[in-house]
């Protein structure tokens, strides 16, 4: 459907039209009509259906720009997440005069958020244990609210976040529309729905499976041999960026380090990680510096990356839910995505559950059509990240480094700039390996809106 004929208003729709939006996927095509009627919605959508701006475009055509009081409130699994459909939500909302979007998440101090809210936003996106803090602080004025989103439902309730999201959603006035988005049904969010929605409108963007377009393969082999197994995999497909899941922290830090000492362009995420440093991988995860993060699934919640290759269970989860939610994250947008497994014989039942759940059997090709140990071409990265000491708050865009490392006194080519992503305070950029040397002293050397900054290596 095209988004013309969804009641939007000219300012969105000339949006749309430039960021070339023109076809409305089918979870915004089902859910956008429902929720500019103001009605409660429960709708399934798998990562990558485009159901951010399915409940974000109704929030920006109703927020009353001239009163900058809290209309609008979305909470998220992570962080990472929450700063995800901060983005999505002030990009789309970009040609509104005045609009405010403030992140609330832990893992960052409140000061600053306390002062952004005393000043007023429209818009929130934040995970539950820091909106219930701000709202026993009674810093979070919920009087104006008009909408709760619950986006990744499920995945807050997996992560126990069950009791907030109830508290939350009992402080908060009754006279409001809620929306949840949930990629399974459990019987929690039936339950959830029931005690917190009024007559809801459910919508389904496609049954609770994998996707058709992500083909799915299974080697199996003894567990000892798991890691040379893996190697040989990555060194077959040559993913640019693929997530490498494991269930356990101790995993990741071993397999991590196995597959740097074998030349591989590899980082850990793990749950214990402090934020910047969990900041400081991501970055070099989402530019491409990166090609393989191994994480467990309670670190790897949230994690969203444009154009994943490849999602790789090293081991198998234990629900077959969990094997959904890895494997939702390759195959978007069109792109063919690639689900691999790595099984042992006593994997047999958990493999039953899985293809039972996904309706999918997995295509077993053998070892024997990988390449030898030891061969193959190589699985470093050929982008370097280099970090800057100012972001988002200091004023500083994209095109304020590109300009400074393409312009006169930087010299390089466009095409040797990659990725640069602009956070609150920092701003990451990836440069190619074979100019990094080069890139660095020329931003030390000069200036970045005629100011000095940091730059550092990010290693």
């Amino acid at each position: 459907m095209d988004f013309a004929g969804l009641a939007l208003s000219p300012p969105l729709l000339q949006i749309l039209a430039e960021l070339g939006f023109t076809s409305a996927t089918p979870i915004q095509a089902q859910s956008i009509p429902v929720l500019l009627q103001g009605k409660d919605l429960i709708g399934q959508a798998q990562t990558g259906s485009g159901k951010t701006a399915a409940f974000a475009l109704p929030l920006l055509q109703k927020v009353e720009l001239p009163r900058r009081q809290l209309q609008a409130l979305v909470l998220c699994p992570t962080r990472e997440l929450c700063a995800q459909v901060a983005g999505e939500i002030r990009r789309l909302g970009r040609r509104l005069p005045g609009l405010q979007v403030l992140v609330l998440a832990g893992g960052q101090p409140i000061r600053p958020q306390l002062d952004a809210l005393d000043k007023g936003v429209h818009i929130a996106t934040g995970t539950p244990g820091r909106v219930l803090d701000l709202l026993q602080r009674e810093a979070l004025d919920t009087r104006h609210l008009a909408t709760v989103v619950l986006d990744e439902a499920d995945r807050m309730l997996d992560m126990g976040f069950r009791e907030d999201m109830e508290r939350i959603l009992g402080a908060v006035p009754p006279q409001r529309q809620t929306v949840l988005f949930s990629a399974t049904f459990p019987s929690t969010i039936e339950a959830m729905s029931r005690a917190f929605q009024k007559a809801p409108v459910r919508v389904t963007a496609g049954e609770d499976r994998a996707a058709p377009e992500i083909q799915q393969l299974c080697y199996t082999c003894d567990a000892p041999e798991k890691p040379r197994l893996l190697l040989r995999i990555l060194r077959k497909y040559q993913p640019a960026a693929a997530i490498v899941f494991c269930n356990l922290k101790a995993t990741v830090a071993e397999l991590t380090q196995e597959l740097a000492e074998a030349g591989v362009s590899v980082d850990g995420l793990q749950g214990d990680l402090e934020q910047a440093e969990r900041d400081r991988v991501m970055a070099k995860f989402r530019n491409h510096s990166t090609r393989v993060l191994i994480a467990t699934d309670v670190a790897g919640r949230g994690i969203d990356v444009e154009a994943l290759d490849a999602v790789i269970n090293f081991d198998l989860p234990s629900q077959p839910e969990a094997y959904v939610h890895r494997i939702g994250r390759t195959g978007r947008a069109g792109r063919q995505g690639l689900a691999i497994s790595l099984a042992t014989l006593r994997d047999a039942q958990k493999l039953e559950d899985i293809e039972k759940a996904t309706g999918v059997k997995q295509e077993r090709p053998g070892v024997g059509t990988l390449p030898p140990e030891g061969q193959g071409p190589s699985l470093e990265s050929s982008w370097q990240t280099l970090c800057i000491s100012a972001g988002r708050k200091d004023k500083m865009r994209p095109g304020d480094i590109l300009g400074a490392l393409t312009g006169e006194a930087g010299g390089l080519s466009a095409s040797g700039v990659g990725k640069i992503e602009i956070q609150d305070r920092l701003a990451y950029v990836a440069v190619a390996k074979d100019l990094a040397r080069m890139a660095l002293q020329r931003l030390r050397e000069g200036r970045i809106k005629g100011r000095k900054h940091r730059i550092d290596w990010v290693r």
